[in-house]
């Protein structure tokens, strides 16, 4: 008998938004261990640092059958001061990284959550593999950084690609298609 390898189960619809229950920001806080600590070795135990403590968190958050499911994506976002707004700790789920839209989803509500609250200007330290994907975003890279022995780049958003969105949260997403 030969069996065939079985393709796991992935949701195919998604919800991008800020944090809104204990269990979102929690699953946000593991995605986080899992890709940070666990894959990337970048830490060791707990990404998590004094940051948390004021950043807004968004997350992607798989549906199946209608009701969310699992958080396959998360983001984090501060201001140090008026004007000026930060993203970090991007992160997707190994079994949805070929989903490109999530990760831009999750930037898009990032930036735009920023707009909504006064933003003028917003960065981020992007690690240089994912530089490309912040560049068609319409980021301009500014610096190559050095941080936690792996290369990043500061970059910052051309604001004027990001409406504000006040609502925290995009339409619901499928795969394959983008959100009005």
């Amino acid at each position: 008998m030969i069996l065939e390898p079985v393709t796991p189960f992935r949701s195919r619809e998604y919800a991008v938004k800020l944090t809104s229950e204990a269990w979102e920001y929690q699953a946000a806080r593991e995605l986080r261990r899992r890709v940070f600590c666990a894959e990337q070795g970048l830490f060791d135990g707990d990404d998590g640092d004094a940051l948390d403590r004021r950043a807004l968190t968004i997350v992607a958050v798989a549906y199946v059958a209608g009701g969310p499911d699992e958080v396959v994506g998360t983001v984090r976002i501060h201001s140090d001061r008026p004007g000026i707004w930060y993203g970090s700790r991007l992160a997707v789920a190994r079994g949805y990284r070929r989903d490109a839209h999530l990760g831009s989803a999750l930037i898009r509500l990032a930036v735009g959550s920023a707009r909504a609250r006064g933003c003028q200007a917003f960065f981020a330290q992007v690690q240089a593999v994912n530089e490309p994907l912040f560049r068609a975003l319409h980021w301009d890279s500014l610096r190559a950084l050095t941080l936690h022995g792996l290369d990043h780049v500061l970059m910052r958003a051309r604001l004027s690609h990001y409406p504000p969105l006040p609502e925290g949260h995009l339409p619901l997403l499928a795969t394959g298609r983008r959100a009005s």
